[in-house]
């Protein structure tokens, strides 16, 4: 495993106390709102699937799916989903999926976040490449998101 091509990671201060940015990464409708995905009724626990269409322009056909996997409460945040699943004909379920973790920190005047997404050398080598790519530029978007959100 090569961790240059295996993992993608964004450390940022978060100018907003621990328990605010808990909320807008544990609790869903906060968020699908920062992240650009419309999760309205739904909640995140472990071990259980979440869904909603993107509402980021010219993405709005696209379902992301996530399975939470683990909620220490402001302190880790994680799930899995397929990276850069962008094709609406093809079946990402039987490909090995990413993992995504957020991880709080307390800081001087705020909150530090972590964010990695793990897993890319497993993903099929037709589209790592790109995945890794698109996902890389997405989590540079996300982490600005996010800071807007709870700033």
């Amino acid at each position: 495993m090569n961790a240059s091509t295996d993992r993608i990671q964004r450390r940022i201060l978060l100018k907003a106390p621990r328990a605010k940015v808990w909320r807008a990464l544990a609790d869903a409708e906060s968020f699908g709102q920062w992240f650009g995905v419309k999760l309205q009724g739904q909640r995140f626990a472990p071990g259980e699937p979440a869904q909603g269409y993107i509402t980021y322009p010219g993405y709005e056909h696209l379902l992301m799916r996530v399975v939470v996997q683990a909620m220490e409460p402001e302190r880790r945040f994680s799930f899995h989903w397929h990276p850069y699943a962008v094709d609406p004909d093809h079946d990402y379920s039987h490909e090995p999926p990413t993992l995504v973790e957020f991880a709080l920190e307390d800081a001087d005047g705020g909150t530090w976040l972590t964010v990695t997404e793990s897993g890319f050398d497993q993903v099929p080598a037709e589209r790592r490449e790109e995945a890794f790519r698109m996902n890389s530029g997405g989590w540079d978007e996300q982490v600005g998101n996010i800071a807007r959100y709870v700033e």
